[in-house]
């Protein structure tokens, strides 16, 4: 039985007004775009959003999940970054853009993976594929199987490059999904995305994603262009503390789908922000513990929580915690002992584990029996 502790847990930082204003949020913009994504890359919030399940084809914003792969396989120790890669002639033979490798070349897997990130290579990617998982085929299997453990329900690869083919499709809510896995998963790569210019063989590419240029808040991600596709800018900036995700796809031209990620990110950045609720070392409050050395046990969060709230609008946070039933010893730091529920306005923004912040020993046999007669006389009232 769930049993409700605290009715409300009033978050205070400073003085609470009675009637304090309630912070003033505009709609969000419309973009000339198919479809568009904006969410918290923290706490995952959605924050705009425009036909973000309507299947599209991803063009070389595919090439996020190549390079996600390849730094797994470089993160479990498959592969290295310094391995030499040779160069098919599948992968040199291939249209569209290039990194400008050559057949026979052997080349290092990170400036393979630079050519894929900064230079959007179709070259690079299928070489990359190649060495990973023997051919292109098998290694868009493995990219479907990381889009489901991901998440990515309405996705589904053909290749590693996002050359048009029958079947090779995505939504604007996995592609979000995807660009914040790359961003937690793997830190160390996700730097490369910042860059603005890749130099191979004596050619130097710039990344085609104007923001970089344009907003120092920008440090990524991804740009794509088809004809069926239109085109396709997947962003993500950080200013204050916060991270947003943009997704825009569709779009007639290059300089659209900067100009209207830019307006996804500069109302996400006036409008609201990633508000630390809780730290893992808080102790949200004490409860009765039967049958224990203490007669108090301590309750905390597994984990610090999040939330997406509205600039300023931090005085109208409230929490629940829920103790699933009385507790009794023995209990262990970090065992679970219910919930907190954080809501907003009457609106839940966080639903989290309530752990024993520390540890009671189970207390010697007259002491239980002491707490079992008191315990059985309180069940009376």
């Amino acid at each position: 039985m769930i049993k409700r502790i605290a009715a409300c847990l009033i978050l205070l930082f400073g003085a609470v007004q009675a009637h304090a204003d309630k912070p003033l949020i505009p709609a969000p913009p419309e973009l000339a775009a198919d479809a568009y994504l904006l969410l918290d890359a923290h706490t995952g919030q959605i924050l705009v959003q425009h036909n973000i399940d309507k299947q599209i084809p991803p063009a070389s914003l595919t090439k996020m999940m190549t390079a996600y792969i390849v730094s797994e396989e470089i993160e479990k120790g498959a592969i290295k970054e310094s391995d030499p890669v040779r160069i098919s002639e599948k992968a040199w033979k291939k249209g569209g853009s290039k990194m400008f490798v050559k057949v026979g070349d052997k080349v290092p897997v990170i400036d393979l993976l630079r050519g894929v990130i900064v230079q959007s290579g179709n070259d690079a990617s299928i070489a990359l594929a190649e060495y990973v998982s023997g051919s292109e085929e098998v290694f868009a299997e493995v990219m479907n199987q990381q889009a489901e453990l991901l998440g990515m329900e309405d996705t589904h690869f053909v290749n590693a490059t996002g050359w048009p083919a029958d079947g090779h499709l995505t939504t604007a809510r996995d592609l979000g999904t995807l660009a914040r896995a790359l961003i937690a998963d793997h830190p160390d790569h996700y730097d490369i995305y910042s860059e603005k210019y890749f130099n191979y063989a004596g050619i130097n590419q710039p990344n085609r994603n104007r923001l970089l240029w344009r907003d120092p808040a920008v440090d990524g991600i991804k740009t794509g262009h088809t004809e069926a596709a239109g085109y396709c800018l997947v962003a993500s900036a950080v200013k204050r503390g916060m991270r947003l995700i943009s997704v825009v796809v569709g779009t007639d031209s290059d300089e659209q789908r900067a100009a209207e990620s830019q307006k996804l990110l500069a109302y996400g950045f006036r409008y609201y922000q990633t508000h630390k609720v809780y730290s893992s070392s808080d102790v949200l409050q004490t409860e009765r513990i039967w049958g224990g050395v203490a007669p108090e046990v301590g309750i905390a969060v597994a984990e610090d929580v999040f939330a997406t709230i509205p600039r300023g609008g931090e005085d109208s946070i409230k929490a629940d915690l829920i103790v699933d039933g009385e507790l009794e010893a023995p209990l262990e730091k970090g065992e679970p002992v219910g919930k907190v529920v954080v809501t907003l306005d009457g609106e839940t923004i966080a639903d989290v584990e309530a752990v024993a912040a520390e540890d009671v020993e189970k207390a010697g046999f007259f002491k239980r029996i002491w707490d079992a007669l008191k315990r059985f006389v309180m069940s009376f009232f």
